[in-house]
């Protein structure tokens, strides 16, 4: 299935947890409930262009993007919005104009761009993974908490029915406690294992195209010369730029039990890997990855093991699946003590206890979670409006991005096991694993 096909199949959202609202205390500047709000972009050709289109019935006042190609389609269909290619002279030119704003940039610059917005006190819509670094995601969890701003991260399956249920679920006790926990993404293996265009990236120097702007698109990243084959789509599978299969699957497919467990933070992580030379092929994402994580007893759960599969590495097929079932490419299953419970991806998809037999004689739980038929989009401008928090703030979505970068982090050091210490962010037995938690900015770019 196309990657918008999973965006469009996400159903709505429910409300984390509230605060008062600030229309009703009297706060200047605050949008009524009846209002549109004055939505910017940055980034909006691609998927920040797809997530425009869904809150199109805003006001959309500014357009910011590098790529006047990428960017031709919602330049066409909102011609009354400013254009601008730096999002920091948007802010300078009309950020007493702006409401709230969408980042829908590559993930390497997620950061940059969403801090930018929340320090001018903008609510914000960050496409996921929220940040490209764990010292990011946890500055602007920071920074979002602290100004009282609304934020939603693009992990639009943490909307559907299909994700409440698989909670309820689990917290009924339908497998008993959860032990093990195996996942995995396999598709568009092209384009996150690049290993095979490294030499082509090292040697060729394409122009650069008049339209695009690639110094502003490399953000903080360290300036490297331009190639072709980082864009539009493929940048996914340049470390520098993206975190390849994991980086960009996690947030959809490990959201249902993130929540559902109250996972948290790994106490270790260890990684294996297929065709990679951490050396030699550093910026490249490997043609297979396994990661394991463990996390430790909580509550009145265990311990669980989470095992991520990608690339050339699948996950195992359940012996209690009949024969004549296929597997998703895209999912979990799930092991408890009492069963085993099957998903695909967005929300738990399709989540099922397997075998069908188990299914079927399964007595299912009252509804305990809110359902919400408004999306996840309208779920984010609807709690701009109301004064309440969305389904997946940055609070929540920044923790389970940080899962995915710690998970890339682990390839990129495959085969150490890493102990790590979440309450401290830090690495207790690798100094080096340290470095990668907060990599610098090159000159001229500041979070």
């Amino acid at each position: 299935m196309q990657r918008r096909t999973f965006i469009k199949q996400a159903a709505a959202a429910s409300l984390a947890f509230q605060f008062i609202p600030r229309h009703v205390l009297g706060a200047p500047g605050v949008t009524p409930p009846s209002r549109k709000l004055n939505l910017a972009v940055i980034g909006c050709g691609g998927q920040g262009g797809s997530d425009l289109n869904n809150m199109a019935d805003e006001n959309i006042v500014a357009l910011c993007d590098v790529d006047d190609r990428r960017a031709a389609e919602s330049f066409k269909k909102f011609p009354q919005a400013k254009r601008f290619k730096d999002f920091r002279k948007m802010f300078d030119a009309m950020s007493d104009q702006i409401d709230c704003v969408l980042v829908g940039t590559p993930d390497h610059t997620h950061a940059v761009a969403a801090m930018a917005a929340l320090k001018h006190g903008k609510h914000v819509f960050c496409e996921k993974p929220l940040a490209h670094s764990v010292a990011e995601l946890r500055a602007l969890r920071k920074e979002a908490s602290a100004r009282k701003l609304i934020t939603q991260v693009g992990n639009q399956g943490h909307a559907s029915d299909s994700i409440r249920n698989f909670v309820e679920w689990v917290q009924a006790g339908a497998i008993g406690n959860v032990m093990e926990v195996h996942a995995g993404c396999g598709i568009f293996r092209d384009t996150y294992g690049r290993s095979n265009r490294l030499a082509a990236v090292q040697s060729e120097r394409p122009p650069v195209p008049a339209e695009f702007d690639w110094d502003l698109w490399q953000g903080p990243v360290a300036a490297r010369p331009y190639h072709n084959d980082y864009l539009p789509w493929t940048w996914r599978g340049w470390l520098p730029y993206g975190g390849g299969a994991f980086g960009d699957w996690v947030c959809h497919v490990i959201d249902p039990v993130f929540w559902a467990l109250d996972l948290d933070m790994p106490t270790s992580i260890v990684a294996e890997v297929d065709d990679f030379d951490p050396v030699k092929q550093a910026d490249c994402y490997p043609s297979g990855a396994q990661v394991t994580f463990e996390f430790a007893a909580k509550g009145r759960r265990g311990p669980v093991k989470l095992v991520w599969y990608d690339g050339k590495r699948s996950v195992p097929r359940p012996a209690e699946l009949e024969k004549e079932r296929k597997m998703d490419e895209v999912g979990a299953v799930v092991v408890g003590d009492r069963g085993k419970i099957m998903y695909g991806s967005h929300g738990a998809g399709g989540c099922r206890l397997i075998p069908e037999t188990a299914m079927q004689a399964y007595q299912r739980p009252e509804k305990t979670i809110p359902r919400c038929r408004e999306g996840h989009y309208k779920n984010w401008l609807n709690a701009i409006r109301d004064g309440k928090q969305s389904g997946s703030p940055f609070e929540y979505g920044g923790r389970l991005s940080e899962i995915g970068l710690l998970g890339v982090l682990a390839i990129k050091l495959a085969g150490e096991k890493l102990c790590y210490d979440g309450a401290a962010m830090r690495f207790t037995n690798n100094t080096a694993a340290n470095a990668l938690l907060a990599p610098a900015y090159r000159s001229g770019w500041t979070l």
